[in-house]
């Protein structure tokens, strides 16, 4: 499609100008307002209290997100918001890392907020173009493109007849209607979803960055909760923003010379120990496949085993020495020297609608590798990379497709669903072009990939219901909860894993607690109440990126060569003290390592009260599928059947000779969901929360989150 053609069929529906606010300490105190139910545009203030109280980044996007909507509110409800937003830190190009936003929306997985981190040039480009966050409420009539140019000032919303929907053509037709030049293509970012987003309620949102090298624009995802479904339904086809003149003093600091430095000393660390520690350099988060596989942590065939013989086919070697460019700057914001964002270029598809393109692929991610692949049953690298590609491009999250695919694989091969019931797909494990073709379906909203893309929890339903499946047996193997599918790591053998995933305020995602190596490998924290602590400190810790615009990889995928000298190396000491210079230095506060906590505690703890208002949040809503926690099947016993010997012995008392494993595996359970149950007791206690989960009004007021329409919810539930 000709550019000229889709200017010519657009019709202006609303234009706004405004003055940029400038950006002082890291903040401009301005958010961007759009209602596409009345097609309106407005700047408002952020009151100082907002700043205060809730930082930036995920903070802003929960505050403004509990005033757009009711506790009734649905994620295709009219008043449901979408907000990105970056931090105060987001946007400064001295430390690796700073270029990320966050966005939050009510998740059509989970009924709650959702709160989703992203690459990509948006987020910076939103700040220097005069707002700290954007809000877009209501729906179009109409398909609909909103463009902002933040130089000159101006807003416009316009209809969108014949633009594209899948994301890498609709990115490249935006850099290209937008930019001047070929140049100017680097001060374009497009936010866009894909055509399985009109149907799958794990849509995702692509954010773009060009790369001037490649020529191309590439795509990072804000891939958790189902944004890029709310963005579909409120017919938005894109996003469009464009900044001319990035530059490294955008953010107005207090104090550059304390920023640079903290900069200089990371960028050193990275270029003399990165080769040696993660390789993130070279094969970016794919670097752990074959660790996760030697320490029987890599999910494989729906969690049920945590290694496999073919793994050696999908390890990170293999992508760099076949798929993975070389040698090319690969970080999706500038500055960053650890350059995780690698790219598969000139892969050419051999299925679907673009078969015999030859595309630019964003990966491979480690979640992609494991998801798509071992926990698939599949190890063919070019399938893995195929079935990434298309699920960035149609609009699709990688986590939840992969998890959900391994669960209705392991279903059909216990025959609980069977071809019929599937449209003529033998969904076995090991059919990667079984799983292409429920992507494919997922982009045209039909046949058996429909399902797919509703999630874990509604297949759960429809095979008890159309096909009789035992539904018990489904809860136990169906690895989702509060309606969010878990992310790629096998937690069966660490009970801090377990609660990683189960005590989170979204659902389970690692981004908030990922405790295995502590828990499980280094037996860093053996007790309850070690365990606790660290399900408190991390999960506030990585809270602190969210609300500041980075990303977490610089924190801990890089450590200084005497990490491990220190008291607290999992913490790792010397990179706290660099963000908290790097908070002091743009805004010219003077906080400590324990203050950045307390301004995570705030908005966390303000989190989990969102999500009781909205009629979840509590105990049950916490408790993990027992494929989670332990053996389900007489496989999975056998498989470690020496280890789970040795653990009702040791752990139990019991004498495993001459018990079945059906007795061995009641026995198990039993341990495991109390040892579950008692790990919850203490996590809450030390967070500060009654025995059902809601954080007491005492610890709301001790944090200084005690804002009277937060006490309103809670003060019913204190028991």
């Amino acid at each position: 499609m000709e550019i000229k053609a889709m200017k010519e069929a657009r019709t202006l529906l609303t234009a706004f100008d405004y003055e940029p606010a400038p950006v002082e300490r890291g903040y401009t105190d301005r958010a961007l307002h759009i209602n596409l139910g009345k097609t309106s545009v407005e700047q408002r203030d952020i009151p100082a209290q907002v700043r205060e109280k809730f930082i930036g980044g995920k903070g802003y996007g929960l505050r403004m997100l509990w005033d757009a909507v009711k506790p009734s509110t649905r994620w295709n409800d009219p008043e449901n918001a979408i907000v990105v937003a970056g931090g105060p830190i987001c946007g400064i190009t001295q430390y690796p890392g700073s270029g990320k936003s966050l966005v939050c929306t009510i998740s059509p997985m989970t009924d709650m907020p959702i709160d989703s981190n992203v690459g990509g040039y948006f987020g910076p480009y939103l700040k220097f173009s005069g707002f700290d966050a954007m809000e877009i409420t209501g729906k179009s009539e109409q398909e609909v493109i909103i463009f902002i140019d933040g130089n000159s000032g101006k807003v416009t919303v316009e209809t969108a007849p014949l633009e594209a929907v899948d994301g890498h053509v609709l990115a490249e037709q935006m850099t290209e209607m937008y930019a001047e030049d070929e140049e100017d293509k680097k001060n374009i970012s497009v936010i866009c979803a894909g055509t399985a987003a009109n149907y799958a309620n794990i849509g995702l949102l692509n954010f773009s960055f060009y790369d001037l090298r490649r020529q191309v624009a590439r795509l990072k995802q804000a891939g958790r909760g189902g944004i890029g479904r709310v963005f579909r339904d409120k017919k938005i086809k894109a996003v469009v923003i464009r900044y001319r003149g990035t530059k490294g003093n955008l953010n107005k600091p207090v104090d550059q010379s304390r920023i640079n430095k903290a900069g200089i000393k990371l960028h050193r660390q990275i270029h003399d120990l990165d080769a040696t520690q993660c390789r993130m350099h070279q094969i970016g988060t794919a670097n752990i496949i074959e660790v996760m596989d030697a320490y029987d942590l890599l999910p494989t065939h729906n969690y049920q085993y945590g290694s496999h013989p073919e793994t050696h086919k999908i390890a990170s070697n293999v992508f760099i020495e076949k798929y993975v460019t070389q040698g090319m700057p690969d970080g999706c914001w500038y500055g960053c020297s650890l350059s995780c964002a690698k790219a598969a270029d000139h892969f050419e598809l051999k299925t679907g609608p673009y078969k015999g393109h030859k595309v630019t692929i964003d990966g491979p991610e480690y979640e992609n590798a494991a998801g798509l692949g071992s926990n698939c049953g599949i190890f063919d690298p070019e399938l893995i990379l195929e079935a990434n590609f298309y699920c960035d491009t149609y609009g699709v999250d990688t986590i939840s497709f992969g998890t959900i695919t391994a669960f209705a694989m392991e279903c059909y091969e216990r025959g609980l669903i069977n071809r019929e019931n599937t449209g003529g797909l033998e969904l076995t494990f090991g059919n990667g072009m079984a799983q292409l073709e429920l992507l494919h379906q997922m982009s045209r909203g039909e046949g058996f990939g429909y399902h797919i893309g509703l999630g874990v929890r509604h297949l759960k339903e429809y095979f008890e219901k159309a096909f009789g499946a035992d539904r018990a047996f489904l809860e136990d193997i169906g690895m989702e909860q509060k309606g969010l599918e878990v992310s790629e790591y096998l937690p069966k053998e660490s009970l801090a894993q377990q609660g990683g995933y189960g005590l989170t305020n979204k659902g389970p995602q690692h981004d908030e607690a990922w405790l295995i190596f502590m828990d499980m490998v280094n037996n860093q924290i053996p007790t309850f109440e070690d365990k606790a602590e660290a399900l408190h400190y991390f999960p506030m810790f990585r809270t602190w990126f969210g609300l500041m615009g980075l990303c977490k990889l610089p924190w801990n995928d890089t450590t200084p060569a005497d990490n491990g000298l220190t008291d607290e190396p999992a913490k790792i000491p010397e990179h706290v003290q660099n963000y908290v210079d790097l908070y002091n230095g743009v805004t010219g506060a003077s906080i400590d390592k324990h203050e950045l906590i307390r301004q995570s505690e705030r908005v966390y703890n303000f989190q989990r009260i969102f999500n009781i208002r909205m009629g979840k949040g509590l105990r049950v809503h916490d408790a993990m599928p027992y494929r989670a926690m332990g053996p389900v099947t007489k496989e999975e016993y056998l498989s470690r059947e020496e280890r789970y010997d040795k653990q009702l012995l040791e752990l139990q008392g019991v004498d495993p000779a001459g018990k079945t494993v059906e007795e061995k595996i009641a026995l198990m359970r039993a341990y495991r969901l109390d040892q579950y149950e008692k790990l919850t007791d203490a996590v809450y206690k030390r967070r500060g929360w009654t025995a059902e989960g809601v954080p007491t009004v005492d610890y709301l007021r001790e944090i200084g989150m005690d804002l009277p329409e937060v006490i309103s919810v809670v003060t019913p539930l204190q028991g």
